[in-house]
């Protein structure tokens, strides 16, 4: 049996809003990023990077 002649009612899905960053949010996440990748460069230099003997 074909059922293409039947109507299906649906409930919309709710739409979704896009979420905003606010201006404190993003200044807290740069200076994160900042010093985070301050104690990436430090960590390499002082556990990884091969220092030139004499």
């Amino acid at each position: 049996m074909d059922d293409n002649n039947i109507v299906k009612f649906k409930r919309p899905m709710p739409k979704k809003h896009p979420r905003t960053v606010s201006s404190g949010q993003r200044k807290a996440l740069l200076w994160l990023a900042a010093i985070a990748g301050i104690f990436i460069v430090w960590a390499y230099y002082q556990f990884v990077a091969v220092t030139p003997g004499p």
